[in-house]
């Protein structure tokens, strides 16, 4: 559901941000994207959602190339940016019902999804609000409910628990298993490795935009025997290695 391929963004004359990144997701799969701050995480995130182009390389979505049918593409996208701080003057169903309309869904379904989240978010005496007297973790909870209100198949998240409460991370984590295990696919960034050991099938960790490990965290606990995830983590990912 998700390819990427040969994935590569240079800023400027010579600062490569991703290095020639490839992976592949499934359907039925959570797949968590690891690595230190700066590593390349966000810009793989935004090159995979069509908002920065690769410099070289190719992403299909849905079976859908993000350069030749963007629209097709991006309308199978729920897309969660580490940033929930736009539009803060509407209301919360205001920015949702924004987005709804952007992607054509219907007044009916459109009700239905948005007090279903709310609901499981605890954030239905809030959406009449303006989101510019939300928590920061309110409005990480509104930004999920418009991302997911046209229910795509395939979601791409940039740190979505950063925020949340103890409540609101347990939902989103069974939504995310939800959506997966109806065929569809999600994929996540996270510092937190407790989050990817409990949530994905596999994760992909990256350093310096180059992919260090894909796999089964399984697999990654066998080829390190005797140490913490966390130990393996900082070996692998430490910046004189």
């Amino acid at each position: 559901m998700i390819k990427a391929e040969g994935l590569t963004k240079v800023y400027g004359l010579d600062f490569v941000s991703v290095d020639d990144l490839s992976f592949h997701i499934k359907k039925g799969e959570i797949v968590g994207f690891v690595g230190q701050n700066g590593a390349g995480k966000t810009t793989t995130i935004k090159m995979l959602a069509g908002i920065l182009k690769p410099t070289k390389g190719k992403v299909i979505i849905n079976g859908f190339d993000i350069d030749s049918s963007s629209l097709d593409a991006k309308r199978s996208v729920g897309y969660i940016s580490d940033n929930p701080d736009i539009f803060l003057r509407l209301t919360g169903a205001e920015y949702v019902n924004f987005i709804a309309d952007i992607y054509g869904v219907s007044e009916t379904d459109r009700k239905l999804r948005m007090e279903d989240m709310a609901s499981r978010f605890g954030m239905e005496d809030s959406l009449n609000k303006q989101m510019v007297s939300y928590s920061h973790g309110m409005r990480q909870k509104m930004m999920v409910i418009a991302a997911l209100v046209h229910n795509p198949p395939v979601w791409i998240l940039d740190e979505p628990m950063t925020g949340l409460d103890p409540n609101a991370a347990y939902e989103l984590k069974k939504m995310m298993r939800e959506h997966a295990d109806a065929g569809n696919c999600v994929f996540f960034s996270t510092h937190v490795l407790e989050v990817a050991e409990k949530l994905c099938d596999e994760i992909i960790i990256i350093k310096k935009g180059r992919d260090i490990y894909q796999g089964t965290l399984d697999k990654l606990v066998e080829e390190h025997k005797n140490k913490s995830l966390e130990d393996i983590f900082i070996e692998m990912t430490h910046t004189n290695n």
